[in-house]
């Protein structure tokens, strides 16, 4: 199961995490017993697992579950894959998308798998160039493919929203293993992603 369901959280950690958020609230000078206020320290509680699941998840088996011997031997790109994820400094959140590429070594991975693999890296306290090189390495080391590519782009709340509160910017990180190292291979994956 990619998400787990409110359900399925440890009612001891959710119940810790509420009042925590009880008591931010509170030290703001805000009501929590006023109407609107009586049930949010318990849903960001919720919430805050959710957005955090990717800690309880495990990559590497994610990607094993779903790896098979093929002969193919050329480039695999997905592209446009969503992520969110919370920034560690502030604890906001950033969000984009990550394009990532792989040529195959005699296996290849369920196409989803990639894709899941971005969610459970994104799902913890982040910043974008360690995302950049968790998925990358995630990938480098479980398929041992000859060379795979990782670039994401992604808008962080903490600079739109506070601080500098530039809108417009975007941040864009990679990262190349192998045959992406030499840069006609590197070209062809940033041309076919639109880079």
């Amino acid at each position: 199961m990619l998400y787990k369901q409110f359900e399925e959280y440890d009612l001891q950690v959710t119940e810790d995490i509420k009042n925590s958020y009880k008591s931010i609230i509170e030290d703001l000078g805000e009501d929590t017993e006023r109407d609107g206020l009586i049930k949010t320290p318990e849903r960001a509680a919720k919430a805050m697992q959710f957005l955090t699941q990717g800690y309880d998840q495990d990559p590497v088996e994610i990607l094993k579950s779903a790896m098979f011997k093929e002969s193919y031997n050329e480039m695999v790109i997905v592209k446009d894959i969503e992520l969110y994820s919370l920034c560690e400094h502030h604890v906001l959140p950033f969000f984009g998308k990550a394009h990532m590429a792989y040529i195959p070594n005699g296996q290849i991975v369920g196409l989803s798998k990639l894709a899941r693999i971005v969610d459970v890296f994104a799902r913890r306290l982040q910043v974008q160039e360690r995302l950049t090189e968790q998925i990358l390495d995630c990938i480098n080391d479980t398929l041992q493919p000859q060379g795979v590519a990782v670039v994401i782009e992604a808008s962080h709340m903490c600079m739109m929203m506070r601080g500098v509160q530039k809108q417009n910017s975007l941040t864009t990180t990679s990262g190349f293993r192998g045959q992406f190292e030499k840069i006609e291979t590197r070209n062809e994956f940033l041309k076919l992603i639109g880079k």
